[in-house]
């Protein structure tokens, strides 16, 4: 077993974890939580690609502005804790079903695949890559600061609307006894 392999199952399963835990979270600030880190390690199986443009995409794009639009979701509805749901007979049978299916499906297609004969190619080396991402960090930092800058004050200025209106003002007849 090559140190390659184990990194990617040791990844996997802490992809499956996160994902399991979002998915059970009854908490929505845990599942957002749990759903950042699935975002951090799709990341890391980008790296191990060796793919790092679409890595970061993955954590700026995904793991940063989605999930502050996830925040601000959950901060404006003020439902950090879910209520108890209400389940229909059918559902915990069907659910049962359908994981023992794709648990047999996985199992076969595990077991009846070919063996991997080539391995992924090598990214080829005159396509200079470096001087790619060089190029287009200098574009994004150059010629498109302001967008990317407004971009950022708008998300900020979001989770900030977002605590405020999630706050809930005190009766005037309440509090500290005066007035």
């Amino acid at each position: 077993m090559t140190s390659d392999l184990i990194v990617f199952i040791l990844l996997a399963l802490i992809a499956v974890a996160s994902a399991l835990g979002m998915a059970f979270s009854q908490n929505t600030v845990y599942a957002a939580l749990y759903l950042v880190l699935n975002f951090i390690v799709v990341a890391v199986f980008y790296l191990l690609l060796g793919a790092p443009f679409i890595a970061m995409a993955q954590i700026t794009v995904y793991a940063g502005a989605i999930m502050v639009l996830f925040v601000f979701v959950i901060m404006l509805l003020g439902v950090q804790s879910l209520p108890p749901a209400k389940t229909l007979p059918w559902q915990k049978p069907l659910a049962v079903v359908l994981a023992i299916l794709l648990a047999v499906e996985s199992t076969y297609l595990l077991l009846s695949r070919a063996p991997l004969t080539q391995a992924l190619a090598a990214p080829d080396a005159s396509a200079n890559t470096t001087s790619n991402l060089q190029q287009m960090a200098l574009a994004l930092f150059s010629e498109y600061l302001l967008p990317f800058e407004i971009t950022s004050i708008l998300l900020l200025v979001a989770m900030v609307g977002a605590i405020v209106l999630s706050k809930h003002e005190k009766k005037a007849g309440s509090g500290n006894g005066l007035g």
